[in-house]
């Protein structure tokens, strides 16, 4: 059950007011969906604060998540984002390293989002041709067996004839994680092969999850914004990524429906975009009265003014809580809330 906390341990402040030297600014480390969230929200509380803004560095949901568990004191990052929840064995990390009093935030919701440049054509994709475009294995003559497909129009004639090339994240971030669970598992449940052949979820988990690594489908890191240049200079590419980067980027870039909805404010709220997803933010609450305004922070970040409807996050593209899911938030934010342990 989860436990409200006025304040960190004596032991634990100790340990980190003892610092030889004292870090004066919060930093924020994880996932690439969430970093313009964090970065909006660390150059506002900058301006409000008259001092040097938060750090906030963009290493990916699974790389944060490592940061993040590392310890407690000023050599360890305060917070971390996550474009999917913490994962057990991640929870265990922090265990083992003494990271034990963490508070989980949800921030929002987001569309992982399939775009491409404005100049090509329109097209629109199902699940199973994501699938069978991407994975490193499909049926072939009733076979599973590696992935031949090397244009869309071999998957389906109505596709257009170019080669498939998409840029996607890495296997550390939280939106490759999110896109293998929440599109290729689906998209490989939807073909004949598999929907008739009575295959389990573990069969799923251990066939349908690798991406291929010839060639289509291609690593793109964890700068997103390098994907939108590259959208822009090969009109036949497709990139994958956070609903925000569309959003910012929509004099360049336009959505590839999914099973015939396309992304955006509505569609991921009611979740009928089906690659839509929760987005959260975690706070080391050791830290809180040590590190600096940490607190405050967190105040500013949960606040109506920044997360809740017509905030300037909802500016940048976050799909906002409803007020009663925000006003629980802000109350696990304010009551430095302890997390429970994830489910396997």
């Amino acid at each position: 059950m989860k436990k409200r906390i006025a304040f960190a341990t004596l032991a634990t402040t100790v340990a980190i007011a003892g610092s030889a030297t004292a870090r004066d600014q919060i930093r924020v480390v994880g996932s690439s969906t969430v970093f313009p969230y964090s970065q909006a929200v660390a150059e506002e509380f900058g301006a409000q604060m008259g001092g040097a803004a938060p750090i906030v560095e963009s290493t990916g949901t699974g790389g944060g998540m490592k940061i993040f568990c590392g310890g407690v004191g000023e050599g360890h990052a305060d917070m971390t984002g996550a474009s999917r929840a913490m994962k057990p064995s991640e929870y265990e990390l922090c265990t083992e390293n003494g990271v034990t009093d963490i508070t989980e935030l949800l921030v929002g919701y987001d569309g992982l989002t399939i775009a491409h440049s404005r100049s090509a054509p329109d097209f629109a994709l199902t699940e199973a041709q994501i699938y069978l475009a991407l994975a490193a294995q499909v049926p072939v003559d009733g076979e599973w067996a590696d992935n031949p497909y090397r244009k869309w129009s071999e998957i389906d004639p109505s596709l257009p004839d170019t080669e498939i090339l998409a840029y996607g994240p890495p296997p550390t971030s939280g939106t490759r994680d999110a896109f293998v669970e929440l599109a290729m598992h689906d998209g490989c449940k939807a073909l004949p092969y598999v929907k008739d052949g009575g295959f389990d979820g573990d069969w799923i988990d251990e066939n349908c999850s690798r991406m291929r690594q010839d060639g289509p489908f291609v690593e793109a890191g964890e700068n997103d914004n390098l994907i939108v240049q590259r959208l822009e200079a090969d009109a036949n590419a497709v990139g994958i990524f956070g609903y925000s980067f569309l959003f910012e980027n929509q004099d360049k870039l336009k959505a590839v429906p999914v099973n015939g909805v396309e992304p955006n404010e509505d569609t991921i709220a009611d979740f009928s975009y089906d690659i839509a997803r929760p987005i959260f933010v975690y706070v080391k609450n050791a830290h809180r009265g040590v590190i600096p305004n940490l607190n405050e922070f967190v105040e500013e970040y949960t606040s109506s003014a920044s997360m809740g409807a017509g905030g300037y996050l909802q500016e940048r593209g976050l799909t906002v809580l409803p007020a009663a899911k925000l006003k629980e938030v802000q109350d696990a934010a304010i009551g430095a809330m302890n997390m429970s342990a994830p489910e396997s």
